[in-house]
């Protein structure tokens, strides 16, 4: 929505209120005119029902805005004698509408110091419910996210089945831009596996001030650029509209900031020309070639000794022989494994063409292991477009910067001209900066490398805790969670330090100190 259609439909929701509500206001003692006054009509009708002004700015916080609405119709009929189920049921079911009822069609009376306990156990529990939800949505949209590892493509860094808290704050929450969702979850229902969202009203992009940029090699948490699938797709085809805030979220490791230039050299990524130093934890994978002469190949041997999960090793038809995922350190061990001979770093060479490879136009001679040089876009800059470029921004001037901002732009060639919407254009100045994200295990990760930049606004947050490592291949409950994983931190220098055992302890002592608290004042 753009904003005057913003500021049309905050109107339309002030005059709705002002009707539905005005002689309520009256008999509570208020004037007319405070039922109409945006923003100060909230403050009025808090004190009306008796419930704190920091409620006012829940009615402005996107996604808890929508929580907090039946909660208000709730506590406003209330407030005038109609706390029966049946009235309960009623506002919740015509959406606020029976408030217009109560206010026109009843003599009611307020009551200024009610009982704020709600009258049964049943409307205690749900008053429970709808602000832990509300608590729980809070901290899940602005502060800390939890999130899983579902794929390979940071192995050895970040392993399947790790579970993460992803910081909002770091890098700035971005606050919600679909207006009507259910709480708690991201694009899909639970069990029911249906839509968890409406599209039709979103909010204009915001992203709250963080504490630090995004830096070169910082592992990211974003919404995946290029999502156009779904779990609840229409069987009739795949490509569907998700909003920015509910496409799915990837998680790949920042290689570019904005203003590099970057490019992939034998696999390794190079920036401004020269090779990048990973930080110490990061542990990059390559598919090796091997020959294979007898010896113990048995899963457990793979995975104990190797790391190498089934499944992961494959065959290579050209070569005729098999191959595998390796750190640099676990190809050492292996190539001295009885049974492996000639194990080999495998390597697409300088010029060979990969048609799966970004801009994914098949002009240019690129693939996973030498690729680019390209520049990534940064805020305020200017590039030149031309028919060399243009496969490379197209998608950022039709669909980051136009679609998904509310922007008709449609790019197009005439001869050697490039046309924006018609007009010829030999320059292009970026609106936002992009990001390039890369996997670590390099040959089994789909990245920028496959679809491209990725803009800021599509930026979620930082990983920065494991709390939880479940390893689904090994044997036995107990050997099934990583012990060494868990409470760990993402980012540091060093081997990965667990806190498990001081959260342990901080737990017990917190109880016993609430307990102890708990019979100091019992007594």
């Amino acid at each position: 929505m753009t904003l005057s259609e913003w500021l049309i439909f905050f109107f339309v929701i002030q005059v709705i209120h002002f009707l539905g509500t005005w002689k309520l206001y009256v008999k509570a003692g208020r004037k007319v005119w405070e039922a109409g006054v945006p923003v100060y009509n909230a403050v009025v009708l808090m004190k009306i029902i008796n419930r704190p002004l920091w409620w006012v700015i829940l009615l402005f916080i996107p996604v808890i805005n929508v929580i907090m609405l039946p909660v208000i119709w709730v506590e406003t009929i209330r407030s005038f004698g109609k706390n029966t189920t049946a009235d309960t049921i009623l506002v919740i079911a015509t959406l606020g509408f029976y408030i217009y009822y109560v206010n026109y069609m009843l003599d009611v009376t307020h009551i200024p110091e009610r009982d704020l306990k709600p009258k049964t156990g049943t409307g205690e529990w749900i008053s429970s419910i709808l602000f832990a939800v509300v608590a729980a949505t809070l901290v899940h949209t602005y502060f800390m996210q939890p999130y899983t590892i579902p794929t390979g493509s940071l192995e050895r860094t970040l392993l399947v089945g790790d579970f993460l808290f992803v910081s909002k704050f770091h890098y700035g929450a971005r606050t919600p831009m679909t207006s009507v969702s259910f709480p708690m979850v991201h694009d899909t229902i639970p069990l029911v596996k249906t839509k968890s969202y409406n599209s039709d009203i979103q909010y204009p992009y915001f992203r709250l001030p963080g504490f630090q940029k995004i830096k070169r090699n910082d592992i990211v948490v974003f919404s995946w650029p290029v999502d156009t699938v779904r779990f609840f797709r229409d069987p009739s085809g795949i490509h569907v509209y998700k909003p920015i805030d509910k496409k799915s979220n990837y998680v790949k490791r920042c290689v570019g900031v904005p203003g590099d230039s970057l490019s992939v050299v034998d696999g390794y990524v190079h920036i401004n020309g020269k090779q990048t130093e990973l930080p110490d934890r990061a542990d990059i994978q390559f598919t090796y070639s091997f020959k294979k002469k007898g010896g113990d190949f048995t899963q457990d041997v793979l995975y104990d000794r190797y790391k190498i999960k089934p499944g992961e090793i494959g065959f290579d038809g050209n070569l005729q022989r098999p191959f595998v995922f390796l750190t640099k350190e676990n190809a050492e061990k292996f190539k001295n494994k009885p049974g492996v001979s000639e194990l080999k770093r495998r390597i697409q060479p300088k010029g060979e063409k990969d048609p799966n490879i970004f801009p994914n136009n098949g002009k240019v001679n690129w693939n996973n292991d030498n690729f680019g040089p390209i520049y990534i876009p940064e805020e305020g800059k200017t590039v030149k477009i031309d028919l060399k470029s243009f496969s490379l921004y197209r998608r950022i001037i039709e669909v980051y910067e136009g679609s998904e901002m509310g922007i008709e732009n449609k790019l197009t060639v005439k001869g050697s001209q490039i046309l924006l919407n018609g007009n010829p254009i030999d320059s292009y100045t970026f609106k936002q900066d992009y990001y390039w994200m890369m996997g670590d295990n390099r040959h089994n990760s789909e990245d920028s490398r496959t679809w491209g930049y990725v803009p800021a606004n599509h930026v979620v947050g930082k990983p920065v805790f494991v709390w939880m490592s479940w390893d689904s291949n090994a044997n036995g409950f107990l050997n099934k969670i990583r012990w060494k994983r868990l409470f760990t931190t993402v980012g540091g220098n060093g081997e990965p330090v667990s806190y498990f055992y001081y959260f342990l302890i901080a737990l017990v002592g917190w109880i016993g100190f609430s307990q102890y608290r708990k019979r100091k004042k019992a007594s």
